[in-house]
């Protein structure tokens, strides 16, 4: 580091204070814009506006976030398909591109071609490098760099040291953008092609969500026309989560992402009801869509009476077996239930057509249409083949044996369809207690009616929990695009956690996806990981175990509470073990950072009467940090995708016994276990369960 010369350091911070400069200059112009003269109507008007104000909120300077992180010195002019510049050319990298009055550019893109060899340049492939140097900030403000002669041989290759500052750099707030510390295998999977899906399997750590979200924003730069027109969506497991990742895409320069979670993408009818884990399993399994299919057919029945249609004086007769084998050559093609019932009049029609034609007629569209229109065709088609609401029909699944037992014969079996078929039926729609899994089984019901709307590109995250239902159903909305899919099979906690990437992909829609593993991990403590790969050949035998580049020595503190019955469950939760986690949080209260105290959901209501007894105020989780509240109090069930510099885990074995079964207990605890960015406290009053105990 060279943060004691000043004068390399004080070019950097003028470089630094010109780029502010000029994008504040951008920012006015695109103020100033004058619109009045150039749009036709105040429809144009109002969204050339909205583009303009879209436009002046991406060039805000965020403070406290470097509007460039690094350095590159080229050997060489760049290729003609990367940027135009003179031999020896200086391009600073940031988070988007700054010009000045002139349109040089000042800083490039992250995202742009020539930018590229920040990350994923190497003494071995210098990418015609001279020198890499990288920034370090203390706030907003440029305090030290640090230079990688790549072309020099006789340089050793080193770790950054401000690669490692920028990693453990305490975490206040939402999650951050990792953009100044993307690492080449990261950088392969942020940049590959639009037109692939990608499966990106990465233990705690190893940076896969925030891989999957500047995916994101590198498809937008470069296809943004495309994705304008056909759209983006990041799909998270909940709310908290979602709100915890919000704020990196807008880091970035990218407004426009939605967001969303599978609930949300259902959301046909309001979930009033749960289901036990077995029926929740059963209706969660994809042959659930081959009942449904099954079920909505049965509704075509074949005709057995002539069609008839009256024009002026003529009768125009189409008989049964005519009707039938429209209707069969309907059912073959196997088009969806609305289109094939939409074009059923048509065809109709056109057989009455034929026979004017035959006639000596020469009848024209607007004649086929008056016909397909006739009540008689109308009252045909909606005896054949009636219009069918996606959530009547799963209604009557799940309340009606016979109809359930009609459908499923062959798919499912007879205590299975005892499992999912309702105690009480419920009389209507509006008065049924739908849950989450039914909500789903509607959703694929109506994409059998009507096609679901596509998008260009969906992140899916912490996708290693979604039953095979739930991944037809956001397979759905990208059938036309691509997707990115997050995950590790590790944190699975559902009973319905898939077993393999390959069976979920092909669940998605995606079986030709590329599967990615990311092993290195950046984010949590060498001790902490290793500690919690101990359950790794109990919950996810043959998963390759994160390798740790961090060495924090001291960062895992196993703490036993004496003095009380441990072999008693019904001790747990008592004051001891209660004091013990708060004492440990203000233990990690002096430190900098964020903390969370991680315990069994069960041991929430304890732990928060504790802490209000002690005055320690705290957050839920997704709540934003702040200097004066940085203790986060997080229910097992939540913490998944979270991080926190420090945390605190409450009663291991009250985590493993929170859930339905041990496998599912031994995930939730593993996830609990690797939150940590700093220092795990693992406080415990029962034993430890057996494969942590070693």
């Amino acid at each position: 580091m060279h943060a004691a010369h000043p004068d390399p350091l004080s070019r950097e911070r003028n470089h630094l204070a010109a780029s502010r400069s000029a994008l504040r200059a951008m920012r006015e112009d695109a103020e100033a814009l004058d619109i009045r003269d150039v749009t036709a109507n105040w429809v144009n008007a109002a969204v050339l506006q909205s583009q303009i104000d879209e436009r002046i909120k991406s060039l805000a300077d965020l403070a406290h976030t470097p509007l460039f992180f690094g350095r590159l010195d080229y050997l060489h002019a760049p290729g003609a398909d990367q940027a135009e510049g003179a031999e020896g050319e200086q391009f600073y990298i940031g988070r988007r591109h700054v010009h000045d009055a002139d349109g040089d550019p000042m800083v490039i893109d992250w995202r742009a071609p020539v930018s590229q060899p920040f990350y994923r340049a190497s003494k071995k492939a210098p990418m015609d490098i001279a020198l890499r140097r990288r920034f370090g900030y203390t706030g907003g403000d440029l305090t030290a760099y640090e230079d990688e002669h790549l072309s020099d041989a006789d340089e050793a290759e080193r770790t950054s040291k401000l690669l490692q500052q920028e990693i453990e750099r305490p975490r206040v707030g939402p999650m951050r953008d990792i953009v100044a510390t993307i690492q080449p295998e990261q950088d392969e999977i942020v940049r590959s092609d639009l037109s692939g899906s990608v499966c990106v399997q990465g233990g705690p750590g190893t940076g896969k969500t925030a891989v999957g979200l500047h995916r994101v924003a590198y498809l937008l730069y470069a296809h943004r026309e495309r994705l304008a027109r056909t759209g983006t969506l990041v799909i998270g497991p909940n709310k908290s989560f979602l709100h915890y990742i919000e704020q990196v895409l807008p880091a970035l320069g990218e407004l426009e992402v939605k967001q969303a979670t599978v609930d949300d993408l259902v959301a046909h009818v309001e979930v009033r009801g749960t289901d036990d884990a077995a029926a929740a399993v059963v209706k969660g399994d994809a042959r659930m869509a081959r009942v449904l299919r099954k079920a909505l057919r049965s509704h075509v029945t074949l005709p057995e009476e002539p069609v008839v249609v009256v024009r002026g004086s003529r009768r125009w007769r189409i008989p049964a077996y005519e009707l039938e084998e429209i209707v069969a050559e309907l059912l073959a093609r196997d088009i969806r239930y609305g289109a094939a019932r939409d074009a059923l009049p048509q065809r109709i029609a056109h057989a009455v057509l034929v026979r004017m034609e035959q006639a000596g007629e020469a009848p024209d569209d607007r004649v086929q249409d008056a016909v397909a229109r006739n009540a008689a065709v109308k009252a045909a088609v909606k005896a054949v083949w009636p219009p069918v609401d996606p959530a009547k029909l799963v209604l009557r699944l799940l309340s009606d044996a016979e109809f359930l037992a009609e459908h499923a014969e062959g798919i499912l079996g007879h205590e299975e369809q005892k499992l999912i078929l309702w105690e009480k039926p419920a009389r209507s729609v509006k008065a049924a207690k739908w849950s989450a899994a039914d909500a789903v089984l509607i959703d694929e019901a109506g994409d059998l009616v009507a096609r679901t709307h596509s998008l260009g590109h969906v992140v899916l995250d912490e996708a290693q929990d979604l039953s095979p239902m739930q991944y037809r159903a956001v397979g759905r909305r990208c059938t036309t695009g691509s997707a990115t899919v997050l995950g590790d099979l590790a944190q699975g906690t559902t009973p319905w956690a898939t077993r393999s990437w390959e069976q979920a992909l092909e669940h998605l829609g995606k079986a030709d996806a590329v599967v990615e593993e990311l092993t290195a991990g950046f984010r949590v403590p060498r001790e902490v990981i290793a500690f919690a790969s101990r359950l790794l050949p109990s919950i996810a035998p043959g998963l390759a175990e994160v390798k740790s580049v961090r060495e924090s020595p001291g960062s895992l503190v196993i703490r036993s509470v004496a003095g009380r019955d441990t072999a008693s469950p019904q001790a747990v939760g008592t004051a001891p073990l209660d004091e013990a986690s708060l004492e440990a949080c203000v233990e990690s209260l002096r430190q900098e950072g964020s903390i969370g105290l991680i315990a069994a959901d069960a041991r929430i209501p304890s732990l928060a009467k504790a802490l209000d007894a002690a005055g320690m105020t705290y957050l839920s989780p997704g709540e934003e940090t702040t200097p004066d509240t940085r203790l986060t109090l997080v229910p097992a069930s939540l913490a998944k995708g979270l991080e926190y510099d420090y945390v605190v885990l409450d009663e291991p074995a009250a985590v493993v016994d929170g859930e339905p079964d041990e496998r599912t207990g031994l995930r939730r605890l593993y996830v609990a276990l690797t939150r940590a960015v700093s220092g795990l406290t693992v406080v415990h009053a029962a034993a430890l369960p057996e494969r942590l105990a070693r």
